[in-house]
């Protein structure tokens, strides 16, 4: 049986009863990274790599949810929302957010599983909050707005899970559009679709296998940092509120002699966002060989200045960029560890299975994991 299959017989074995069920997939970022905290530009995409829901009201008030993949379940009441610091805390977070905003529920029944491989920053724990979201709209015929459902599950993840994570990862989940990204705007939230026209091409995940401790500590570090530049140039340009509103020749007149360290943070910062603009000219054009070259220059960005990458990413871009066939190739996420992002025409890509699963090995003693994806719609129902 596939997964489906599985959660649908599942579901009825044990709720005796017939589920809704809901798509929540998760999401890759073709550039711009690092930016969403200086309120720039991203570019993700929502996956054919989900969290699948299989759903139903109870009669009650109870909440019923089952972990397929984890074989766990938690049973608990909507008059008892407190977080259990386990799996279930996704779930209930969203039910508590549901609630505080004042949405009438009922109990329900949930069993779930997913295809997105743990631990890839795929962004499982967003799919799963949105689907989560996403089944309660439909169950109780709430009418919200899917805006208004990402903006509920980012809450539910920073004040019930207590991730402070930005707005990006719900977003795409959610907002996804097949063959398309969404360049969204992390200060406004405005956002549009740039098509993506990848005859021939996929997208193509190189894990690295690499988990570092440092992503939390340094990732506040960078954060710091940035918004250091921001003060010092504040001094000379009272009207910049972030990195957003920054210029090259603003940080080369002021920053780049007195803190060199902070104005090569700054630096990638603005250049990430000019590239990320570019890239949508590029992708508007149907120009992915210099889609590709760009999101080259944003991993040589995150190496050399913003420095959150590490050898082991370096090394699978290094491998990436000899294969002919690969348009581009990137770091993706909040670095140390973690997957490169890569474009790949689909005829080179048994060739480039074999070289970078090879010469990762024998330069890192580590092997890598190849999962190749699909930009499919974002969280829905499946009819």
């Amino acid at each position: 049986m596939d997964l489906l299959d599985q959660l649908t017989h599942s579901f009825r074995q044990t709720f005796n009863a017939e589920p809704t069920l809901v798509c929540s997939p998760g999401r890759v970022n073709l550039i711009g990274e690092h930016t969403d905290y200086n309120e720039g530009f991203v570019l993700p995409a929502a996956i054919d790599k989900a969290i699948y829901l299989a759903v139903s009201q109870r009669p009650d008030n109870e909440l019923h949810f089952v972990a397929h993949d984890l074989d766990k379940t938690y049973q608990g009441s909507l008059t008892s929302l407190i977080p259990t610091h386990t799996w279930a805390d996704y779930l209930l977070g969203v039910v508590a957010q549901f609630r505080l905003a004042g949405h009438g529920l009922g109990g329900i029944n949930c069993v779930f599983g997913g295809t997105i491989p743990m631990g890839s920053g795929l962004s499982s724990s967003a799919a799963l909050e949105n689907g989560v979201g996403f089944a309660l709209n439909e169950l109780f015929q709430l009418g919200i707005q899917r805006v208004d459902m990402v903006k509920l599950s980012q809450r539910a993840e920073n004040e019930f899970v207590g991730a402070k994570v930005g707005i990006m990862d719900m977003f795409a989940s959610m907002m996804g559009k097949a063959n398309h990204v969404i360049k969204l705007d992390c200060r406004s939230l405005d956002y549009t679709y740039a098509p993506l026209r990848m005859d021939g091409i996929s997208v193509v995940l190189c894990d690295s296998q690499v988990k570092h401790s440092l992503v939390t500590s340094e990732y506040n570090t960078r954060r710091a940092q940035c918004e250091a530049g921001v003060r010092f140039l504040q001094t000379f340009y009272p009207e910049i509120r972030s990195l957003r509103d920054v210029t090259m020749p603003m940080l080369d007149q002021h920053l780049r002699d007195a803190e060199p360290l902070i104005y090569r943070r700054c630096a990638y910062v603005v250049q990430e966002n000019q590239r990320l603009l570019d890239g949508v000219e590029a992708l508007e054009a149907n120009d992915i060989a210099t889609f590709g070259q760009l999101m080259y220059g944003s991993h040589e960005g995150l190496s050399h200045w913003y420095e959150v990458s590490c050898p082991e990413l370096d090394i699978l871009v290094d491998i990436a960029r000899q294969q002919p066939g690969v348009l581009g190739a990137r770091m993706m996420g909040g670095g140390f560890g973690g997957c490169t992002i890569n474009l790949v025409q689909e005829d080179v890509l048994d060739d480039f299975r074999k070289l970078i699963t090879k010469q990762y090995k024998a330069r890192t003693g580590k092997d890598t994991y190849l999962h190749v994806c699909k930009i499919q719609d974002g969280t829905h129902v499946i009819s």
